[in-house]
Order: structure tokens, then C-alpha cells, then sequence
């Protein structure tokens, strides 16, 4: 057998990525008394790369230097593409710059270009590109396909941005390819605009643009964009598939969109993508996120093979629904089957300890993570131990624990405190937490507006306006609460006091009959006094006040109305709103829509009172009043 046919095997065999199987055959291609060429070692060199076997590349390195090949322009790329796969960067550019004629070769620059790229060797990649370009030698888009990714971290936009300069100088940027990577490039540092605008300019759009342009929105959170674009690209005739179906579910779980996210669903069943685990464990996100646990849980039992994410997903779901029992059943099965448990399981899980109000139950997850699974916590378990002994009221624990962390706390560890300070009403301990998370954390208002909060419930009025100064020095400024609901496919959003939309009459007439009715029903009496200040405040309406008459006065009896507020949930068929001491009030309300034609029903917090706001509640008989989210203590 001659050489020929050897070669011929040897490339089928790589290009149908069966690596083993070709260096196999090469191996009985050298028993059988055959010389490898030039066109044997790409081949051989690919497959023991992809493998990787770096024993066995060094050795097929010594047979093309016996067999005098090493000077052959493939043979020479494909050694230095091997190398850099070893992550082996300084016996790559060794093969380089060895060999005279690399200095010359656009593919060699390539190679070693897409390898220092592939291990995030920055500078490496622009001196070498810079050396290329003194050497004259030609810039292709092989070229910009390994350097552009490089640049995809938001420190590195501003020289992502000089070599797109230099692909519309080298009419580069024309190529489809490159103008993909550096939309994705935009994308991923955050440079959503600039995407956009390279975007809208490409006269050809492909389902890797599209899929790059949604990802990037989904990415950065702007699920209404993700929509919009989505119903753009039908329009457009292009045809979605597993990775743009991923994006768009993720947004619909974002925005609580449910009618979007099972037309997705029902576009994946037609397209026969349903046993895609991707696209499964996406849809029990968004069904989780949504409040459909029903349908979530119907999806995940479906699954014939669940992976860590699948659980994590349903884990996570009943957890912020406050299921932490079911939660927790979830995870022990989950550990019984042979799942290991990673970081974000056991997060969900610990979330969902705290808001369950599982609190030994929690703190024993927390010690299996160290001691039987051999994880080392991060910043992001401690801050939900550090919540969950918060809202038991073990302050003092959640102190020490962050004390004794064997990672530097950062924000959000000490914001789990503030926010614990706040439902125990420790002023002493949250100004404490507050200069802590404010190191980290400095332009952030929300922990400024928490700290106010906890000094306005203990009536320091000299605390309040000490943060209020602290906001106006650094010139921070509360956005204000927002909460939207899904009405036919579209999503609208509701500010506090937001008088912009068309229905504003309709909605604000329901919301003073409603609350009204509930502050007679209670035998509470209407504090004007109280109105006018709150007008003063910029307190207004709650946000989600608005959204939830909305959607009673569109929709049909029976609808499930998916009401989200500052990425949090509440669903007004199963009303998943933070419990309060007054829920027989709320049962009253119930009864009150149901005689408008209007099923309500709650199910009522399951967090064992471990948490305390309410939409409908009014004035008490103290005058005292619990605030939004979007109601702070400060304008």
C-alpha cells in the first residue's frame, strides 16, 4: 500500500473527528514500512492536538524534523497550531521563529495569532500583529477572525475599536465573517450601540448575525430588545435555531413574557429541536421564572437525561417561589442520582433555604459544600448564608461568618447584612455594613435608599439627611421602581406614578375604587395628610399597583396575569408577593375581584413570615406604613 491511500484515510478520519482512530492508522501506516509526507502530518498533528496527547505531538514534531518537511508551509502551521492547543506558547513561537520562512507566511502569522488568542495572551497578539504588518506581510480575515475575539472584555473595547478601524481601512469589514466577530466582539464588552449600528449596517444578515446581535441583548439584559429583534428576524424570513430559541427564552423568563415563550415552545416541537437539552433546561427557566411551576416541573420530568443545569433550573424555580421544602427534596434526589452539585446548585438551593425560612436545613448545605463535595465556597454562598441567617434574626452569627470567610467579602456579602439590618431593625450593625458595602460598591443607590429606609422606621431623621447628603455630594440620583406585565405579546411597563400610558385614566380610577374598598373592608381611615406627603416624597403609586390593574382591566377571567417588578416575581393567579401579618385582608381582596368577574387566587408566601411587604396594604391604625421597593424614605 503506498502513501496515497494512507493520506486519503488519514484526512477522512480527521475530518470526521476521529482522532484516535487516525493516529491509530498512522501508526500502522509507519509498521507497514510507509514514509509520512507533507500531506500525512497536518492530519496526524490536528488529531493528536484535538486529543490532546502532547507526548505524542512532540514525537510526530521529531519525525517531520527526520523527514525534512518542517520547512512545508502546512506541516509548519500545524505545529505551531498544535503547540499553541498544548497551551504550550513558548514551543510555538520556538517553531516560528526558527524557521525563516514563517516570517513571511500570512498563515503562520495566523496560527500563532488564533494561539495567543486562544490562551488571552493580549499584548502578545497585538506585538505580533504589529510585526506582521512591519514585515509586510498580508492581513486576511483568517487574520481578524483570531485576533477580533480577543478584545471581547469591556477593558479592551477601545482597541477592539482600533482594529475595526483597521478592517474598514483594509476593506475587511465587507467580509460577512469578520463583521459577525466584531458585532460580537461589541456585544460582549457591553458596547450594545455600537453593535447595533454594525448591525443595522450590514447589507447581509445571516442567522449567526442575528443570532449574535440577540445573544448580545440577553446578555446584557435588555429582554424587551431580544423581542423585538426576534419578531424583526421573522420578519425577515431567516429561519431561528437552538441558540437563538436560548436567547429569546431567557428574555421571555426576564420580562415574565409567557405567551412568547410558548410560541417558542411550539416552534421548538415543530422544528424537532424538543430533545435538545439546552432548549429544555431553557424553558424550565422561563415557566420557573413565570410562576408556571406546573408546566416547568411537567418539562423536567419529561427530560430523559438530566444534567446538573436541568436540576439547578427546577431547584432555583421552586426556590424563588418560596417552595423550599419541594426545593430541597429536589436536591437530595438530585445528589441520589449521581448528579454532583456544583456552585450554582448549591446558590439555588441556599436561596432558597433563606427564603423559605430553612434555616438549619440551610446552614447543613452550606457544610456538605465543604466538607463532602470539596467546594470551596465563593463570595456568592456566603452572601446567601449570610441572608439566611439575616432573616432568622441571627445577626450576630452573620457577622462572624463574614469575619471568618476565607475569600475577600465583597458587595454583595455585606448587602446581605444590610438588608437582614433592615428587617431586624439593627441601626447600629446596618451603618456597619453600609461602609463596607459601599467600598465596593459606591454609585450603587439601592443600598444609599436601604440605609434610609432603616434610619426613617427608627425615626433618625439626622440619618436620613446624612444620606441624603452623602447622595447629592456624589450626585446619585434613585432610579425609579418599575414593573411591567405581558398583554398579546407585548410588554408594558409601569413606572411609579407613571401617568404615561394610554389606559392611565381607567387604571389609576381602578386603583383608587380598590383601595378604597380594602381600607373599608380593613376599617382604616383615609389619610390625606398622609397622600399629600407621599405626592411631597415622589412616592407616588407603586409600580406594580399599576401593572396588575392593567392587566385586570384587559384581561379575561381565568388569565394568569405575570407581573414582574425589578426582576422579581409576582403572579396574580398565584400571587407570589412577599408575605405579610395581614393576609386575611388580602383574602378579602381575592373575594372582592372574584365578584368582578375576576378569579383571584393566592396562594399565600411560603416563606414562614421571613419577609414583609404587601401591594394592597394601607395605613395602619398607627399611621405607620410599609414601603416598596420603590417607595424610599428620600426623594
Amino acid at each position: 500500500m503506498t502513501w496515497i491511500p494512507w493520506n486519503t484515510q488519514l484526512r477522512e478520519l480527521a475530518k470526521q473527528c476521529q482522532y484516535l482512530e487516525a493516529l491509530t492508522l498512522y501508526r500502522q501506516m509507519l509498521r507497514c514500512g510507509s514514509s509520512p509526507n507533507a500531506f500525512s502530518f497536518p492530519f496526524a498533528l490536528k488529531s493528536s492536538a484535538s486529543l490532546p496527547l502532547p507526548l505524542s505531538g512532540q514525537q510526530l514534531h521529531c519525525q517531520v524534523i527526520k523527514s525534512g518537511c518542517s520547512q512545508e508551509r502546512f506541516v509548519l502551521t500545524s505545529l505551531i497550531s498544535m503547540y499553541c492547543k498544548f497551551s504550550s506558547l513558548r514551543n510555538a513561537r520556538k517553531v516560528f521563529d526558527e524557521n525563516p520562512i514563517s516570517n513571511q507566511l500570512t498563515v503562520c502569522y495566523n496560527a500563532l495569532i488564533s494561539g495567543y488568542a486562544l490562551n488571552s495572551r493580549v499584548f502578545d497578539v497585538i506585538a505580533l500583529f504589529c510585526r506582521m504588518r512591519e514585515m509586510g506581510v498580508s492581513v486576511n480575515s483568517v487574520t481578524m477572525l483570531g485576533l477580533v475575539p480577543v478584545f471581547s472584555e469591556p477593558g479592551y473595547i477601545s482597541v477592539g475599536m482600533c482594529f475595526h478601524c483597521c478592517c474598514v481601512k483594509l476593506g475587511l469589514n465587507l467580509d460577512f465573517s469578520v463583521a459577525n466577530c466584531l458585532v460580537t466582539m461589541y456585544v460582549k464588552c457591553g458596547a450594545i450601540e455600537f453593535g447595533r449600528n454594525l448591525f443595522d449596517e450590514m447589507p447581509k444578515k445571516g442567522l449567526i448575525t442575528w443570532n449574535a446581535m440577540i445573544s448580545g441583548y440577553a446578555q446584557n439584559g435588555l429582554a424587551a430588545d431580544v423581542l423585538e429583534l426576534y419578531r424583526k428576524m421573522e420578519t425577515a424570513g431567516v429561519c431561528p435555531d437552538a441558540v437563538t430559541f436560548v436567547g429569546v427564552l431567557s428574555s421571555c423568563a426576564n420580562l415574565g413574557a409567557v405567551s412568547v415563550g410558548h410560541e417558542i415552545e411550539l416552534r421548538i416541537e415543530s422544528s424537532r429541536l424538543d430533545l435538545n437539552p439546552f432548549l429544555n433546561n431553557a424553558l424550565i427557566n422561563m415557566y420557573a421564572r413565570c410562576g408556571n411551576l406546573v408546566k416547568a416541573r411537567a418539562i423536567f420530568d419529561g427530560m430523559p437525561v438530566k444534567s446538573v443545569v436541568s436540576w439547578t433550573a427546577i431547584i432555583g424555580g421552586y426556590g424563588m417561589h418560596g417552595y423550599g421544602e419541594i426545593a430541597v427534596e429536589l436536591f437530595d434526589e438530585m445528589i441520589k442520582s449521581g448528579i454532583r452539585p456544583d456552585g450554582a446548585a448549591f446558590v439555588s438551593v441556599l436561596c432558597a433555604c433563606s427564603h423559605a425560612g430553612l434555616t438549619e436545613k440551610g446552614l447543613e448545605y452550606f457544610s456538605e459544600m465543604k466538607m463532602k463535595h470539596r467546594l470551596q465556597p465563593g463570595p456568592e454562598h456566603y452572601s446567601c448564608v449570610v441572608d439566611l441567617l439575616g432573616r432568622a434574626g441571627r445577626l450576630n452569627e452573620a457577622l462572624e461568618l463574614i469575619k471568618s470567610m476565607q475569600v475577600k467579602p465583597d458587595g454583595a456579602v455585606w448587602g446581605a447584612l444590610l438588608g437582614a439590618c433592615k428587617i431586624h431593625r439593627n441601626v447600629e450593625m446596618a451603618e456597619l455594613a453600609f461602609e463596607r458595602v459601599i467600598e465596593f460598591e459606591p454609585t450603587n443607590i439601592g443600598y444609599y435608599v436601604l440605609l434610609s429606609n432603616i434610619y426613617s422606621e427608627a425615626e433618625n431623621l439626622e440619618g436620613v439627611l446624612k444620606v441624603r447628603v452623602m447622595m447629592r455630594e456624589r450626585k446619585l440620583k434613585k432610579d425609579p421602581g418599575f414593573s411591567y406585565v405581558e398583554y398579546k405579546g407585548r410588554v408594558h411597563l409601569f413606572l411609579a406614578g407613571d401617568r404615561s400610558h394610554p389606559q392611565k385614566k381607567e387604571i389609576y380610577r381602578m386603583v383608587d375604587e380598590l383601595e378604597a374598598l380594602v381600607k373599608k373592608l380593613a376599617g382604616c381611615k383615609d389619610n390625606e395628610e398622609r397622600r399629600n406627603k407621599e405626592a411631597l416624597l415622589g412616592m407616588g403609586v407603586h409600580s406594580e399597583k399599576l401593572a396588575i390593574v392593567f392587566g385586570l382591566l384587559n384581561s379575561e377571567p381565568g388569565t394568569e396575569i405575570v407581573v414582574i417588578k425589578n426582576l422579581r416575581m409576582y403572579v396574580l393567579k398565584i400571587i407570589k408577593k412577599k408575605c405579610n401579618t395581614k393576609i386575611d385582608l388580602i383574602l378579602k381582596l381575592r373575594n372582592l375581584l372574584e365578584a368582578c368577574g375576576v378569579p383571584v387566587q393566592l396562594g399565600g408566601c411560603k416563606c414562614n413570615n421571613m419577609c414583609s411587604n404587601a401591594v394592597w396594604i394601607p395605613e395602619n391604625e398607627t399611621g405607620s406604613r410599609e414601603r416598596a421597593d420603590d417607595q424610599p424614605a428620600i426623594d
